[in-house]
């Protein structure tokens, strides 16, 4: 028996959230990419499998995205919130600009992140929270859908903490890890542990 989780990263956001650190804020999705981005959606739609679970974070793009992907063709699903998915909490930062948080920095930032692994923004999270946080949450499915195939809507520093919980790697270089807007990861809960499938799979590009 297995547990399939297949994760999809929320679409592209609006111009004016790209242009900040967003984490948690309800940001709005982006009007012409998700028209542009129509065939992602159905290669997902056909993709995905039937009679799953879906599941998705608090915040509103994560519900979007489903609706497109169900638009595409996907039979529609009740969705369930699982707060244990969302973004990393950027706490004080969230809603800078890029360029404003270098000087707040008390560690050089990651190669492939505006901040460090273990930099944690006031009233936020670093990024060993995240992972945390997040395989507590994934932990939680796997027993509570046992051999169910689940489908979770989530956001990009999510998907790459469920990944490093499932490989059991460090925060660091978790951060390494691309994952795109609308790309898929699917993890199994196996009798003997977590199996990585894919990552960042990019369909109908």
């Amino acid at each position: 028996m297995s547990t399939r989780i297949w994760l999809i990263r929320h679409a592209i956001v609006e111009e004016n959230a790209r242009a900040m650190l967003y984490g948690t804020l309800d940001v709005e999705l982006c009007p012409n990419e998700l028209v542009a981005q129509r065939p992602l959606h159905a290669a997902l739609a056909a993709r995905l499998p039937r009679e799953a679970t879906w599941v998705v974070s608090p915040l509103s793009r994560t519900a979007r995205t489903a609706d497109a992907i169900f638009a595409a063709g996907y039979p529609r699903s009740e969705l369930t919130i699982v707060p244990g998915l969302t973004e990393q909490d950027l706490g004080d930062w969230q809603g800078l600009p890029h360029g404003h948080v270098a000087g707040l920095l008390s560690q050089p930032p990651h190669a492939f992140w505006p901040i460090n692994a273990g930099e944690q923004p006031p009233h936020g999270e670093s990024f060993p929270h995240v992972i945390r946080r997040v395989g507590a949450a994934i932990e939680h499915l796997a027993a509570v859908y046992p051999d169910r195939d689940i489908v979770a809507v989530s956001h990009g520093g999510a998907i790459r903490a469920a990944v490093a919980h499932a490989l059991r790697i460090g925060a660091e270089n978790a951060l390494h890890l691309s994952v795109g807007n609308l790309s898929l990861t699917r993890i199994d809960r196996e009798p003997e542990g977590w199996r990585v499938v894919c990552v960042n799979e990019m369909l109908g590009c």
